[in-house]
């Protein structure tokens, strides 16, 4: 039985690897079999179809967003949880860069998968205004409930939407790097600038510089 679930492990991984270098749309079942050396016969022993494996690296893309974004339990929230968060945010944008380019071709292309994100957006926002909470609580931010929400929005939007803006800017799924995708988590950071509270200014601002990259690096 270990055998079956090693290739379909492979099949996983390396299927991952060809989405994020050339675009999910420019890769077949042919083009994974040939590239694992097995017959397209052997991966549709594990998966009938590309969508199936779509489908699981989206469950391990959900599995790996909430195993982190959630708001710790019996204790206050920290400037390195700030950090802890971004980074872990950068992680998940950069495994998974395939499905944040190709979102609506996936998404408009299963009806499932549609409703899978939905819930999946709606449960990271619920998460996220419960963390954004702990930072005002923390005296790290200082933000009413409607700015929280919109924060909340705002940040979202832009970790949804910014791996397609480097693409449109540059041309190449391929082209990209964690640079890059760095500068998005910034510009999440940004957005808090205006909230920040005047004890946790300084460190704020060193973890700004830490993530900071030139807009020229990136477009």
């Amino acid at each position: 039985m270990a055998a079956p679930q090693k290739t379909r492990d492979r099949i996983i991984q390396e299927s991952l690897a060809l989405f994020n270098a050339q675009g999910e749309r420019n890769v077949t079942t042919n083009h994974i079999a040939a590239h694992l050396g097995i017959s397209p016969g052997n991966l549709y022993y594990h998966f009938r179809n590309k969508q199936m494996i779509i489908s699981e690296l989206f469950s391990l893309l959900e599995k790996q967003v909430d195993a982190f974004l959630r708001r710790p339990e019996g204790r206050e929230l920290t400037v390195d949880d700030k950090t802890f968060y971004l980074e872990a945010v950068l992680a998940a944008m950069w495994h998974y860069r395939f499905f944040h380019r190709d979102l609506e071709h996936l998404l408009e292309s299963d009806d499932e998968m549609a409703e899978r994100y939905r819930l999946f957006a709606k449960r990271c926002l619920q998460q996220a205004q419960e963390i954004y909470q702990g930072f005002v609580d923390a005296g790290i931010l200082h933000m009413t409930a409607e700015q929280i929400e919109a924060l909340t929005l705002n940040s979202w939007i832009i970790m949804a939407s910014w791996i397609r803006f480097l693409s449109t800017s540059r041309g190449s799924l391929g082209d990209l790097n964690e640079d890059m995708l760095r500068r998005g988590v910034y510009q999440i950071l940004a957005l808090e600038s205006g909230y920040v509270t005047e004890q946790a200014r300084d460190a704020v601002e060193a973890l700004k510089k830490r993530l900071y990259v030139p807009l020229d690096q990136v477009i």
